[in-house]
């Protein structure tokens, strides 16, 4: 499985948004660098970058661009 960089963000609440638009889908991801808070003290200032599966790239893509989340979403 190859996990590829769907967005980055350190807003928590588009992050938790998106979480749950991609749980409801079955779709699943991973956030890497939320243990970084403890290094810049959980200032929230570092951004979680989120990640998918290769194969669900597009689906999740579509998901969010649809849910008006497009915007935060890295350029293929």
């Amino acid at each position: 499985m190859a996990l590829t960089k769907l967005m980055r963000t350190n807003d928590a609440v588009v992050l938790g948004l998106v979480e749950s638009l991609l749980k409801e889908a079955g779709i699943h991801f991973f956030v890497a660098d939320q243990s970084m808070s403890i290094m810049e003290g959980s200032l929230g200032l570092l951004p979680r970058r989120l990640m998918v599966d290769e194969s669900d790239e597009a689906e999740a893509r579509a998901l969010l661009t649809d849910a008006g989340l497009g915007k935060e979403l890295e350029p293929e």
